[in-house]
């Protein structure tokens, strides 16, 4: 059995009745949705034409928001309906980068995820959905999918139909009849300065110029939902910070292992750092939830949704804590003469190593999951995560060098470090924004990114500070004054953040609905 819909545009007049039931069933937020029709015309006066598209939850097969959340909040019920679980849910926002459709929203009442869940509750009552139920041209069909003799099956197998966003893959449920392309495709048709009967949202209106439009048609959307970003400064911020985390405890252990150094500066300042900066992102990530007590739910086995790597993300993240925990404390108990823990340390900077990777690098599948934002999906991103933490963190052990002398060779090796993972970085940033993308969405979001609203944060904060860094990095490693790396390390930090910022932000830039 496999519930859907199917909306016959042909027929419906634009009345918002869905709109108004739904909102009504569910007790939804005022200028919140679970259901909305979206206005869109095509034309100059006096030949235009206006098309209409009811938007919602696709209760898809294949539904990446299910595999996604952390705590299994999100769930495909055995006839189909992809219904939702609030009191499991910790507000973490990853189910609405994961949705390709704009159909989540954080419930203003709960401060819980929220969508079309299909009115499960008539369902199970024999009833339908509150929206089919109002439908004066009876427009919204609802049955069973998978039943050849039910009329939904019928009017789709006989009638040409589309579906949104196919290119994502996950067999959305809602198909459509007689809906104009530009009603479905976001990019087709940006917002023009104003909606019929309100101002749009701020969002649509800054990225509206960067969106392709369609030139012949001369299509734009005058009604709509807005749909700010779901992650904000916290969680570029983030990215960051768990760069240091993961880059000083990553070349202070190649460091113990490759040089032989046993300085304060990798035994003991080293992971303090590590430790510091983690405790530092574990506060952003839960500061960052709508629901921060309940983050322990994380903690709890059974509740962790094991297909999700924002929950794998956070066993690395404890794994890689434990063991910069236990060096630190190796580290500190040498340094007061407590005992003798140096071949400790060497056997703790062996795990320290892939667990620094994992913490840097696991960021790569969580992003993956966003299957949304087409932006993140880079197969580079894993490698481009690497080389930020080497930048993060030998820039940042370079600075704490100068307080904890570990001798001239860790330094100059340190500014080689410096220097090539901010080469690879240029490198790495040169093939992700120089090449071809691999969907629309995130060629309008690279676009945005080099030539678009964030250019100038781009090629000066990004890629200029980037460049001097590694100009001062490879200055000192070549023999001028460590000073001068030591300020690249600082350079370096500005320029992660300007990228993090950008990244995130133009990654959620492109409207999915």
């Amino acid at each position: 059995m496999r519930y859907g819909f199917a909306i016959d545009q042909r027929t419906c007049i634009g009345c918002h009745a869905c709109t108004v039931a739904c909102k009504t069933e569910h007790d939804i937020p005022v200028g919140q949705f679970r259901t909305w029709v979206k206005y869109v015309e095509k034309g100059s006066f006096p030949d235009t034409t206006r098309e209409m598209a009811v938007l919602r939850c696709n209760h898809c097969t294949d539904a990446p928001c299910v595999k996604g959340c952390p705590t299994k909040a999100l769930f495909i019920r055995d006839d189909g309906i992809v219904d939702f679980d609030n009191s499991r849910c910790i507000g973490c926002k990853m189910c609405m980068q994961a949705c390709p459709y704009d159909a989540i929203y954080i419930d203003e009442n709960t401060h819980t995820a929220a969508k079309c869940n299909f009115c499960a509750h008539r369902i199970d009552q024999g009833l339908e959905p509150a929206c089919v139920q109002v439908c004066p041209t009876e427009s919204i069909w609802v049955g069973d999918l998978d039943d050849p003799n039910s009329g939904i099956r019928k009017l789709i197998s006989i009638e040409p139909v589309t579906v949104r966003a196919p290119e994502q893959n996950t067999s959305p449920n809602v198909y459509y009849v007689g809906a104009d392309k530009a009603a479905l495709e976001p990019l087709v048709a940006p917002v023009d300065q104003t909606y019929l009967w309100a101002e749009p949202d701020i969002l649509r209106l800054q990225t509206a110029p960067d969106l392709p439009g369609d030139p012949i048609t001369n299509a734009r959307t005058t009604f709509n939902t807005s749909h700010p970003h779901p992650w904000g400064w916290r969680v570029w911020t983030y990215l960051w910070t768990k760069s240091v985390a993961a880059g000083a405890g990553l070349l202070a252990a190649l460091m113990i292992l490759l040089t032989g150094n046993d300085s304060t500066l990798v035994t003991t300042a080293a992971p303090l750092l590590a430790e510091v900066f983690l405790l530092i992102t574990a506060i952003f990530l839960i500061w960052d939830l709508k629901q921060p007590k309940r983050f322990i739910f994380l903690l709890k086995p059974w509740m962790i949704n094991k297909t999700s790597w924002m929950a794998i993300g956070g066993i690395f993240l404890g794994l890689y804590a434990v063991i910069g925990g236990l060096w630190f404390l190796a580290g500190a108990a040498d340094l007061l003469d407590i005992g003798e823990y140096s071949s400790v340390i060497t056997v703790l900077a062996w795990p320290a190593i892939p667990a620094a990777i994992m913490t840097a690098g696991y960021t790569a599948f969580l992003l993956g999951q966003a299957e949304g934002r087409d932006l993140w999906q880079s197969p580079v991103l894993f490698w481009h995560l690497l080389a930020q933490a080497g930048m993060a963190g030998s820039g940042l052990l370079l600075i704490v060098g100068v307080f904890v002398d570990p001798g001239a060779d860790a330094m100059t090796w340190l500014a080689w470090a410096l220097a090539i993972s901010t080469i690879a970085n240029l490198l790495i940033m040169a093939v992700e924004y120089g090449g071809q993308h691999s969907t629309r969405n995130a060629a309008v979001s690279a676009h945005m990114i080099t030539h678009g609203r964030y250019k100038r944060k781009f090629w000066g904060g990004a890629i200029g500070l980037s460049v001097l860094t590694f100009a001062l990095a490879l200055a000192s490693a070549l023999g001028a004054p460590i000073l001068l790396a030591v300020l690249g390390g600082l350079v370096a930090q500005v320029s992660l953040l300007i990228y993090e910022s950008v990244f995130v932000e133009a990654g959620q830039d492109v409207p999915l609905s």
